[in-house]
Order: structure tokens, then sequence, then C-alpha cells
């Protein structure tokens, strides 16, 4: 692990790591403060990595990382980034959380990248705090943490807490951090040594434009599927988003079939079941309640339409190993 020594630097991060965390997240993460180091050529930022039991950490890509020591080993950390992945809500964090509300009591600031944010929000430590999440888990975030101010920005920075994104998003927070910390030229130059081409503001947009994710240009079209995505818990009918558009429910077909060659009840369809499918995996939510959050109006409506598509049962859904 390259890393600087822990006596000198005058930032010190502990990377507490859990199973399958995100290992695009993290390097993202800390590879800006080693080239922050290079480029000052001084010992700006030291960090240590933690796991439960002190031992090597398996990201979600099948990679072990070694760590430095265990959570337990933990005194005093100045800056806590938690490390989250591929099925977080599955796995069960009570020595961490414990020592995350003891380091947040001795001031500690607090951050989390991907998934880590539900460690964040089990503990507590996120309520009065803007937090963010990634996409993919943002709704099962919001079910399982309803009263916390969640946003779909990139990253949030708030007070003593920071929450991003996940893949690389989180090198646009700590070169935030960095430029906050050590000045915009240092931060400036980190980037342009990662090919980095610009530092992206929290604000912008997690997700590509629809316009690049389809392929398609049609603005009419792309207002249509904005507003259906918008409206997966109570969905329009074909004629009502046809009227959003000024269009005819025929011209609204003729265009999703010139274009994705697919109907528009059919498109719509799917996106509420690929939504359902993000809550049935990244949540515990009742599959009545995944229903009723993605237009559903009974459990065995949403169960017929789920195994029709993908060739299961929500139930089977959960139980096929990652």
């Amino acid at each position: 692990m390259d890393n600087v020594s822990i006596d000198g630097p005058i930032h010190k991060i502990g990377f507490f790591l859990v199973p399958n965390f995100s290992l695009i997240a993290f390097s993202s993460a800390v590879e800006p403060l080693r080239l922050a180091n290079y480029i000052a050529n001084a010992a700006l930022y030291g960090w240590t990595c933690y796991s439960v039991d002190g031992g090597p950490v398996t990201a979600s890509n099948g990679v072990s990382v070694a760590v430095d020591a265990a959570y337990s080993d933990v005194d005093v950390l100045p800056t806590v980034i938690v490390c989250g992945g591929f099925d977080i809500h599955k796995q069960s964090h009570p020595s961490l959380v414990s020592k995350l509300r003891r380091l947040s009591s001795h001031g500690a600031a607090i951050g989390a990248v991907c998934t880590g944010s539900n460690i964040l929000a089990e503990a507590g430590l996120l309520d009065g705090y803007k937090c963010t999440i990634h996409w993919e888990n943002l709704s099962g975030f919001t079910e399982r943490f309803p009263d916390l101010e969640i946003t779909d920005e990139l990253y949030e920075i708030d007070r003593n807490r920071f929450t991003c994104a996940g893949g690389t998003a989180a090198l646009d927070m700590i070169l935030n951090i960095i430029a906050q910390q050590c000045g915009h030229d240092t931060a400036a130059l980190t980037a342009d040594l990662l090919i980095h081409h610009r530092i992206r503001d929290g604000h912008e947009s997690q997700r590509m434009a629809l316009r690049s994710r389809l392929g398609v240009s049609h603005p009419k079209l792309l207002a249509v599927i904005s507003h259906m995505e918008e409206t997966l818990e109570e969905p329009v009918s074909c004629a009502g988003l046809a009227r959003t558009v000024n269009l005819s429910t025929r011209q609204l077909e003729r265009l999703f079939r010139k274009y994705l060659n697919n109907a528009p009840t059919r498109y719509y369809l799917e996106l509420r079941l690929s939504r359902a499918r993000f809550l049935l995996l990244q949540t515990s939510m009742p599959i009545l309640d995944v229903a009723l959050a993605c237009g559903f109006v009974s459990a065995s409506h949403f169960s017929k339409c789920y195994r029709e598509y993908f060739a299961r049962t929500p139930s089977e859904e959960r139980m096929v190993p990652a």
C-alpha cells in the first residue's frame, strides 16, 4: 500500500473498508491524496485502512486489499471515510457503527463513498445533514431512511459530513476537499495528473443525460421518458403521457416504435420493473411495498409481470446468489 508516514502528514484519514466495497470508489478517493503529496513534495495527507478484524477485505470485483488494523484499534482520527459497495444493506456492522459514533463524539469529520452512506445513516450520523448516494441505490436508501435530507447530487459536503455517489464521484469530492484544504492549484494539478479534465461540481447530475443514455435526440420522446422516470410510483396513462407533449396516443406510439422499437406502455412497464429489481436487491422492503413503490396495485400482479420479464419471481430474485 503506497502510503506516507503517519507521523508527518498534515491531514490524517482513516478508510474503513466493508466487505464487497467498491474498489473504484476507494481508489478514486485515495489516489488524489497520494498525488497531492507528490505535487507538494510533502506529506500533506496520510491514510490508514481498517477492516472489522484487521484482515484483508475483498472488494466487489473480487480483489483482496490488505489493511493496517481493525476498527477496534482506532483511537482518535480527525477524518474517516467509510467505503461501501454491493449488498451493504444485507450486512451487519455493529462494531463499525459504534466506532463511528465514538469518533463523531470526538469531533471527527466523517464521510462515505458509494453505499457507505447507509452505514453513516444507520449510525445516526447523517441526521440534520444533506447526503447522497449512488443513483442506483437512491430509491432504496430513501425508503430505508425517509427522514434524512437525501439528494441526487454527485456529492454533498455539509459541514463535517461528506458523501458521494459511487464510481468516480469520489474523485471529484476529494479533489474539492483538497482544494479547500491545500488550495485550488494543488487540486487542479492533481486532477491534471489523473487525466481528469475538470473537477466536477457537486450539483452536477450523477447520470448521463437522457439523450446520451438512449442515443436519441427527439425532444418530445425524451420529455415523455423523463416524465415516465419521475412517475414510476403513480404511472400515467399512455393518453396522459401523450398530452404532456401535445401528441396523440397514436403519434406517441409511432415515436416509440421508430426510435426505441418498443411500445410506450411496455417501455414504461420495463422502467418500473427495473426499479423494482433495484429495491428487491438493495433493500429489505416487503415485496408488497416494493410493488406499490413501483406502481403496481397488488403483489400478485407485480409477481406475474416480474416473472414474465425476468424469468423469476420477486421472492426468487432475492434468493439468487450475488
